[in-house]
C-alpha cells in the first residue's frame, strides 16, 4: 500500500509540473497582453513597451508604486501609475491611473477590489461620468489633492459609499505624487527616498504583474457609509 501510494505521489507529482510547464509561458503573455491594454486605456497614443520598461517609486510605509512610461517617437507623452489603498471598506483597492505629460488625468482602471456590488463597486465608472462633480478626469493635482465634497473637497462621493471614495481618491493622489515627484496634497517636492525610482525592469515578461487580473470578491456590508 505504501510503495502504491508514493507511486501515485510522484506520477501526479510529475504530472502537475508538467502542466505547470506546458501552461507558464503562455499565462504570462496573456498577463503581459492584459495590462498593455489596461495601459492603452489610460494614458496618450505609445509606441514603446511600458510594461516592459517600468520603474518602481519608493513609498514611506516601505511599499512601492509602479510606473508604465508611455513614450511617442522618442519623447515622454505620460504614464500609468498601479496605485493602491488599503483603506476600502472591504481593504485593498488597487487602481491603474493615466497622467499626462503635463499631470492631468487621463482615465483610469480598477485593478482589483473587494467592495460592496451595487455600492463600492460602483467606482469603476462612477469617477468618470460627467454629472454634477463626480468626474476626476482632465483634472490637474498641482493645486493639491482630490477630496470627496464631505471633506471640502470637490468630488462627489459614490452613494452610500463615502469611505470607498475615500481609499479611491487616496490611491489618485499617491499615484499622482509617485508620478511627479511632489506631494499631491502640499504641492511640496518629496524626499528622494520616497520619490525616487527603486528598481527598473526590461524584461517584458516579467513585467507584467499579477494585480491586472481583476479579483473582485462579493462581500456582504452591512450599516450606512
Amino acid at each position: 500500500m505504501l510503495l502504491s501510494l508514493t507511486v501515485i505521489c510522484i506520477v501526479a507529482g510529475a504530472l502537475l509540473a508538467g502542466v505547470n510547464l506546458l501552461t507558464e509561458e503562455p499565462i504570462a503573455l496573456a498577463r503581459k497582453i492584459k495590462l498593455e491594454n489596461a495601459i492603452k486605456e489610460v494614458t496618450p497614443e505609445f509606441d514603446n513597451s511600458p510594461s516592459a520598461e517600468f520603474t518602481k517609486v519608493a513609498l514611506p510605509s516601505g511599499d512601492s508604486l509602479t510606473i508604465y512610461p508611455a513614450i511617442k517617437n522618442g519623447v515622454p507623452v505620460g504614464a500609468a501609475v498601479e496605485s493602491f489603498s488599503m483603506n476600502g471598506f472591504s481593504g485593498e483597492i488597487r487602481i491603474l491611473v493615466g497622467f499626462d505629460a503635463d499631470g492631468k488625468i487621463i482615465n483610469y482602471e480598477i485593478l482589483k477590489h473587494a467592495e460592496t456590488p451595487g455600492l463600492g463597486s460602483k467606482m469603476k465608472e462612477w469617477f468618470k461620468t460627467e454629472k454634477n462633480q463626480q468626474s476626476i478626469l482632465g483634472k490637474s493635482l498641482a493645486g493639491g489633492g482630490l477630496r470627496v465634497s464631505k471633506d471640502g473637497g470637490e468630488v462627489d462621493a459614490i452613494t452610500a459609499s463615502t469611505i470607498t471614495s475615500r481609499a479611491f481618491l487616496e490611491a489618485v493622489n499617491q499615484a499622482y505624487s509617485a508620478y511627479t515627484g511632489t506631494d499631491a496634497t502640499t504641492g511640496a517636492t518629496m524626499p528622494d527616498g520616497q520619490t525616487g525610482a527603486t528598481d527598473q525592469q526590461t524584461d517584458g515578461e516579467s513585467g507584467a504583474t499579477e494585480q491586472v487580473e481583476e479579483e473582485i470578491t462579493i462581500t456582504e456590508e452591512g450599516g450606512k457609509r
